[in-house]
């Protein structure tokens, strides 16, 4: 009993480490961001009139969307293999974020949802868990790649070609290289082979795979209107079309450009700053709607899931 007793102590401080780690996290963005002093980031909202009844409603429905969508995708990835309640995806989403909040990419979402289920679905969890990121990631490059292509004819954005095709001819060589390689090593990922990974995903039910692409798609318009209307109610005078060819364009290059999610805001503002910049918009703009829309999507949430994780526990083995 004793030990029991103990074990269960130890399991609650974890539990509580994890929270209060995230919290500080965000204390330390919010006060310590060394792009923008939070006293001239509330400030400006204020002015803005940001908090105002009618302009919270908006942007908190966008949130609630944003996030619904997300759950609702989990919630079918998972169903192929083990039927959860709307309720349990709800948990099993906003705990992993709230406790891979502060890790490098965000690679910790991966145990965080594994470790809701028992031990023989532990493995298949953090293939769905990757199928889903991989939909998610298509998207931002689809629109993105798009967006792209758009910002740069509309704007003649100066391109060195020279340097562009010798950049895509090292890729194309670096890619062999890899493939390569791959090919001949047992190369993993996450501790999967490429060649598990791949007939994993291609024998996923296709229905769950429609559905969740279809959410993911869903989830992107969502996240990606609510900057737009951010830059609205920071009275920029832009158009939706416009708007969207910078903000794809940010998502994009925001994605590939290696980094671990502690400097992600500064990096998805520096790129901002960049492509909003040809735009002639200034930079307390740009960075004030990058990190709102950073609290609104990311810090509410985390708080919301902080009840989650305090409120884990292990799953029996029976189930």
């Amino acid at each position: 009993m004793l030990r029991y007793k103990t074990k269960q102590f130890f399991f609650g401080l974890i539990k509580l480490s994890i929270v209060i780690g995230a919290f500080y996290f965000i204390y330390r963005k919010l006060i310590n961001n060394p792009e923008l002093d939070f006293h001239t980031f509330i400030t400006f909202l204020l002015k803005k009139d940001v908090f105002s009844l009618k302009n919270m409603f908006l942007l908190l429905s966008l949130t609630s969307f944003n996030w619904l969508f997300e759950i609702l995708k989990w919630q079918t990835l998972v169903s192929p293999i083990k039927k959860i309640s709307f309720k349990n995806a709800f948990e099993q989403s906003l705990g992993a974020l709230t406790a891979s909040l502060f890790t490098p990419n965000r690679i910790g979402e991966y145990g965080a949802k594994a470790i809701y289920y028992t031990s023989n679905y532990r493995k298949r969890i953090l293939l769905i868990n990757l199928l889903g990121n991989i939909m998610q990631m298509s998207v931002t490059t689809i629109f993105g790649i798009s967006g792209l292509s758009f910002f740069i004819i509309k704007y003649q954005v100066t391109v060195d070609y020279y340097k562009f095709t010798a950049f895509l001819l090292l890729s194309f060589l670096v890619v062999i290289l890899i493939a390569f390689v791959i090919q001949k090593t047992k190369f993993t990922i996450k501790g999967f082979s490429l060649k598990k990974i791949k007939r994993f995903i291609s024998g996923f039910p296709k229905k769950a795979r429609v559905i969740a692409m279809f959410l993911s798609v869903l989830r992107y318009l969502v996240f990606s209107f609510q900057f737009y209307l951010l830059l609205q109610l920071f009275e920029i005078d832009i158009s939706y079309f416009n708007a969207m060819t910078v903000i794809t364009s940010m998502y994009l290059l925001a994605s590939i450009i290696p980094s671990i999610f502690i400097f992600d805001v500064i990096i998805k503002g520096s790129v901002a700053i960049y492509l909003f910049g040809i735009l002639g918009i200034n930079e307390i703009t740009v960075l004030s709607t990058i990190t709102t829309m950073w609290v609104l999507n990311f810090v509410l949430p985390s708080i919301l899931g902080s009840y989650s994780v305090i409120n884990f526990n292990l799953p029996k083995n029976r189930n």
